[in-house]
């Protein structure tokens, strides 16, 4: 199985992007799916997360009201809606699976989020 990250760019502070994370390969299941974002010289910090089966959703405090994780499970992809961008959510965005447990052990390439302020 592998986990394709898509849909980064760059946009204007206060524009939105969403991004794409698709699993391939064989049957996928996963206990949960999320994101990760790192910035230049930063470490790999949580963003959002949503529990596979329920829908249960969990958010950094840094992007709470602004960006929405959703799944489409016959697609076998998630989704990061991020409106109101802020030049510090400038980072590269992982989509990563916790297929066992809550435990990260699936990830994909990152993709490039630059806010321009």
């Amino acid at each position: 199985v592998q986990l394709q990250a898509s849909g980064g760019g760059l946009v204007q502070a206060g524009g939105s992007l969403r991004l794409s994370c698709a699993a391939s390969g064989r049957t996928f299941t996963t206990y949960r799916m999320g994101w990760f974002r790192q910035a230049p010289g930063k470490e790999r910090e949580f963003v959002a997360a949503i529990t596979w089966n329920t829908g249960s959703t969990y958010y950094a405090d840094s992007v709470k009201g602004r960006f929405t994780i959703s799944r489409d499970n016959a697609k076998n992809t998630e989704y990061l809606q991020m409106n109101s961008l802020k030049p510090e959510d400038t980072a590269v965005y992982y989509c990563a699976a916790a297929q066992y447990g809550l435990n990260y052990d699936l990830w994909g390439q990152g993709t490039l989020v630059t806010v321009s302020s």
